[in-house]
């Protein structure tokens, strides 16, 4: 069942449950679907996978970036509000590495491009993107940093 139509019945239940944190994070990424689908040069066929995926990965973005902004102004009623927003959004996003998973991966990908420290971040991360939607993109920057300046793996 495409994305839209799975949203759709979600506001729906989220409607009948009363649950307004769900429907309002539930309304938001139906809203991202219909803006994305009117956009300029947008196909008529409607949103494929891949950029269904692309969207649901910028909203959850926006939810961690807002969340850490609401906690270092200490406005923890506002963070709890974007981080359970945040939940709802994943549910749709498939499952997330562990650490070990990621680490595992990246080290697969750092010896199957041939990178041999910092200087070939830029091939490493080009070839991460087999793990976008799997885990956040600063989470992945920052473990192919750390094992290319570790390069004991």
């Amino acid at each position: 069942m495409p994305l839209k139509e799975t949203i759709d019945a979600g506001i729906k239940q989220a409607m009948l449950a009363k649950d307004k944190v769900r429907l309002t994070a539930l309304r938001s990424i139906k809203s991202q679907i219909l803006v994305a689908e009117t956009a300029e040069g947008a196909s008529t066929a409607g949103l494929t996978a891949d950029q269904e995926q692309k969207l649901l990965i910028k909203a959850a973005k926006q939810r961690r970036d807002s969340a850490a902004t609401y906690k270092e102004q200490f406005r923890s009623d506002l963070e709890e509000t974007e981080r359970a927003e945040l939940a709802i959004i994943e549910e749709f996003l498939p499952k997330q590495l562990t650490e070990s998973e990621l680490v595992e991966r990246l080290v697969g990908i750092i010896q199957r491009v041939g990178a041999t420290g910092p200087s070939d971040l830029g091939k490493v991360m080009g070839a991460a993107r087999e793990l976008a939607g799997q885990a956040d993109g600063k989470r992945i920057s920052e473990v192919v940093g750390h094992l290319l300046n570790n390069t004991n793996f």
